[in-house]
């Protein structure tokens, strides 16, 4: 059996091409299992996974705790909110005291970039990344490139644009990683000040007008404003960001092809994307979802396989 070359799901950038195909080939397989009237399999039975939540989350949180109890597998969830984590106990000492408990493998969220990676420095487990910081979140990356891969048959050779915050998106550069690694052209498009500086150092190139950069694209991949990370103001309101960067079902009819439009969530209906785009023909939201769950179970699968070996 083909096996991944690394122990952990730290980000993209520590994986290869190969790890990549590895997982969207096996996603193939549970995307057929989860659409199955019987959607478990017995496959991880004996592993025991923990889910360690440091930010808050809805859809990933789901969607991980979902293909664990698809493939079998024993979970914990964790939630720092009512943790001793709120009583001044460190990262390393919360995982370990969780370890104790014979866990084997380790999804975390953590807002510090980084985190997963001293994590896996420090403890035997193997660590799947959820989110550090505005670092990376690698499973988004790899099911926004299945579903491509599911609506244009591959990834290769396609444009995708990513609109928005890049400067403080985690599914950005994870995303800007996966598909260059398969051969796609990335652009990226929002307001300047929301530009990370060391952008064209990643072989991407910033495009600041919305229609010209959907005229280029085959993909447009929607990111909301995260309004949780900006300590000052990156532009002046919601209104002129909306009318800049907002993608309408007007502006989607007026392009003289059909594109696929992407988000990873939280919708900000009205402000990055209007509900008839986001419920429309050329949205495959929903099937991202959808397609995450699968991803994760392939995910967890190959790491597992490589634990129990």
């Amino acid at each position: 059996m083909k096996e991944l070359s690394v122990n952990h799901l730290l980000g993209i950038k520590y994986i290869t091409k190969n790890d990549i195909n590895l997982i969207l080939e096996t996603a193939d397989q549970f995307k057929e299992v989860i659409n199955r009237p019987i959607k478990k399999v017995p496959s991880l039975r004996d592993i025991t996974i923990a889910n360690i939540f440091f930010e808050n989350s809805t859809r990933t949180k789901l969607s991980f705790e979902l293909a664990q109890k698809r493939l079998s597998a024993d979970v914990m969830s964790f939630s720092s909110a009512q943790s001793s984590v709120k009583k001044g106990e460190t990262l390393i000492d919360t995982v370990n005291n969780i370890l104790a408990m014979k866990v084997d493998m380790v999804v975390m969220r953590h807002s510090s970039p980084g985190a997963a990676h001293f994590l896996s420095q420090h403890v035997k487990a193997s660590i799947v990344n959820a989110g550090d910081g505005a670092h990376e979140h690698p499973t988004q990356a790899l099911l926004d490139s299945y579903t491509i891969r599911e609506k244009l048959g591959e990834v290769a050779g396609k444009k995708i644009v990513i609109v928005g915050d890049i400067l403080h998106s985690r599914v950005a550069l994870s995303n800007i990683f996966a598909l260059q690694m398969q051969g796609a052209e990335v652009k990226v498009c929002g307001p300047k000040t929301l530009i990370p500086q060391y952008i064209n150092s990643l072989g991407v190139t910033y495009e600041p007008n919305l229609i010209k950069a959907l005229e280029w694209c085959d993909v447009a991949n929607m990111l909301r404003v995260q309004n949780e990370r900006l300590d000052v103001s990156y532009f002046p309101n919601t209104r002129e960001y909306t009318q800049q960067f907002g993608l309408t079902n007007e502006i989607l009819n007026n392009l003289n092809k059909e594109i696929v439009v992407m988000h990873p969530g939280p919708i900000n209906r009205g402000v990055e994307i209007t509900s008839d785009v986001a419920d429309g023909q050329h949205s495959v939201i929903l099937d991202q979802v959808e397609n995450g769950v699968a991803v994760r179970m392939a995910v967890i699968y190959l790491l597992a396989s490589k634990i129990q070996n």
